[in-house]
Parts: C-alpha cells; sequence; structure tokens
C-alpha cells in the first residue's frame, strides 16, 4: 500500500460525507482497483461509525499517515455534519480482525438502515457486521418482486433478504443457515421493522442434509441462493452448488424466478448460466443484476455476481 495515494482516499471521503447520509453505504472501495496504492483499503458509514478497513498489513508510515489523517478528517466541516460518532480501523489481515477504536466510542450493535428498512449490526468483533453492503440491489430487487409470494431464501445469514421480501409483500419466507445465532439476529432484524414473523421460518439446518425439509415448505415462487465461497466441512461453491441447482424445478411453483449469486473474484457469471443449463435446463437466464456504483470495479468480473433466471 502506498501512503502517497492517501490523499485521493482522504478527498473521496470529504466527497462523500454529506449531511443527509443516513444510511449504510460503502464509502471507498479500494479492492474494486480503481486507486492504485490503495487495493487493500475499504471504508464503510456504519450507523453514523465510519469503519476503515485494511485487508494486508500496513507499513508503519502508512499506518501513522492514515491515523494522522482520519484524525484530521474529524475537524473537518463534513464529518461534523454527518454527526459521526466514532472512527475504527478493522485490521482484516489479522487473527481475529482486531478493531481499534481511533476516534470516538464504538456503538458495537447500532441500528442501521437501508431503503429504509432496520438491521442491527456487529461491529468491532468480526469479520462482516452483519449485512453484506454490495448486495444492496439485490435486497431491493427482492423487495420489488416479492408481493404475494412464498420466499425460500438459501444460505439466510442474517435475513436480510427475508426482511426486504416480507417488506415487499411476501406471503412466506423460508430461510435456512446452519448458524442458528445468524438466524435468531434475522428473527431480530424483523422485529426491529415490526414485521409479523408468524410466516417466516428460521430453519438452522446444512443445506446438502436438508434437501426434504425445503421441499416440505414449498413450493416457492423466488428462490434466493447466495452462498460462501466456501464453508468448513460443509460447502465448497464450484464443488456443490450444482447440487442446489439440480433441484430447482422440485422447489419452485411455475412461473418461478431465481436470484443465484456469486461473489468469488474467480468464478465467473458463466459458471453459473453454464450450471443452470446443465442442471436445472428448464430455467432461462433473465438478466445479471447491477452491482452499487460505490463497489464499481475495473473488471466487472471480478465483484459480486448476482443472477436472475425463471422458469
Amino acid at each position: 500500500m502506498d501512503s502517497n495515494q492517501l490523499i485521493a482516499f482522504f478527498q473521496h471521503l470529504e466527497q462523500q460525507l454529506k449531511p443527509d447520509l443516513c444510511e449504510i453505504r460503502r464509502l471507498f472501495h479500494g479492492r474494486g482497483r480503481r486507486w492504485p496504492g490503495l487495493e487493500q483499503l475499504t471504508a464503510d458509514w456504519l450507523g453514523q461509525q465510519l469503519v476503515v478497513s485494511l485487508f494486508k498489513r500496513p507499513d508503519e508510515h502508512f499506518i501513522r499517515c492514515l491515523r494522522q489523517g482520519l484524525h484530521d478528517l474529524t475537524q473537518h466541516h463534513c464529518w461534523q455534519q454527518c454527526e459521526g460518532k466514532s472512527i475504527i480501523i478493522q485490521h482484516r489481515y489479522a487473527q481475529g480482525t482486531p478493531a481499534e477504536v481511533l476516534w470516538g466510542s464504538l456503538v458495537s450493535h447500532p441500528i442501521a438502515i437501508e431503503d429504509g428498512l432496520k438491521y442491527q449490526l456487529d461491529i468491532g468483533r468480526n469479520q462482516n457486521c452483519g449485512l453484506f453492503l454490495d448486495m444492496r440491489y439485490g435486497r431491493q430487487w427482492v423487495r420489488e418482486q416479492a408481493a404475494g409470494k412464498r420466499v425460500l431464501n438459501l444460505f439466510a445469514y442474517t435475513c436480510g433478504f427475508s426482511v426486504a421480501a416480507v417488506a415487499g409483500g411476501a406471503t412466506q419466507v423460508v430461510n435456512l443457515d446452519m448458524a442458528k445465532s445468524s438466524l435468531a439476529k434475522g428473527r431480530d432484524n424483523h422485529l426491529l421493522n415490526q414485521h409479523d414473523v408468524s410466516s417466516v421460518y428460521f430453519l438452522a439446518h446444512d443445506l446438502l442434509k436438508s434437501w426434504g425439509k425445503i421441499k416440505k415448505y414449498g413450493p416457492y415462487d423466488l428462490i434466493v441462493i447466495d452462498p460462501p465461497t466456501f464453508q468448513k466441512g460443509s460447502f465448497a461453491l464450484t464443488r456443490d452448488y450444482r447440487k442446489i441447482l439440480r433441484r430447482l424445478s422440485d422447489w419452485l411453483a411455475e412461473d418461478g424466478q431465481v436470484l443465484a449469486c456469486v461473489n468469488a473474484p474467480m468464478v465467473p457469471s458463466d459458471f453459473l448460466i453454464q450450471s443452470m443449463r446443465e442442471e436445472a435446463p428448464a430455467l432461462t437466464f433473465s438478466h445479471r443484476l447491477d452491482n452499487p456504483p460505490e463497489f464499481a470495479d475495473i473488471e466487472p468480473e471480478s465483484g459480486l455476481k448476482a443472477l436472475v433466471f425463471h422458469l
């Protein structure tokens, strides 16, 4: 990382920190490789807190310049207008991803807003805050499609897609994830938005061992598949994704839709399109959702791929 390029980072932050910045957002995406020398640096606005993440250990001069520049930012008019509560540097390259509170007081579980919906975040202890910001348009699309539909949300994590679906008028949502703790946070997210959860189900199961349970709640009008690239002992994307795709025709209702996602830089859209063609030939590729502009990448296939298919 090049400390001489930090001036571009701070100039960009000053442009992004506006008085009306109320919703959760990625403010700087160095990983899109559009800022040479800053490829391992990101900045997110999370519940009125600025979280700066380093994905590679910096040299001492770089981290010293970064800390000083962030301290100077707190004296800038743009920061004061945004009423920021804290600045955190998260060392994602280090074991345990330690969080360094540089300024202010950390609010570890803030309530953040996206598209008018509330989500509780977890900042400072985990690699991920509880909501994947690059999937903003995906949640928006699900909300727009969900009216009157039965939705299956695979690899549900904290149920962001489920919250969006219920807000959009879904009649039933089934969330499946191995982690009970993530699903519990998902239930809390629904309750934050005053959703009736009587028709929202939270299944803490290994997907590859739960085909029967999934079919029991179907058929589904909309299925969301947003897996990790690798989940130790459970799921490997290039090995196991096809196992899910070949079940889709049994799960989907007539005219059903699938939002299938991949967020591995080395796995292109064609992997999904070709795999769907071979494993679920009744489904037709429709289009790829745009990624939010703040996640622009010099190579679009390196970022999130969210593809829509129709039965």
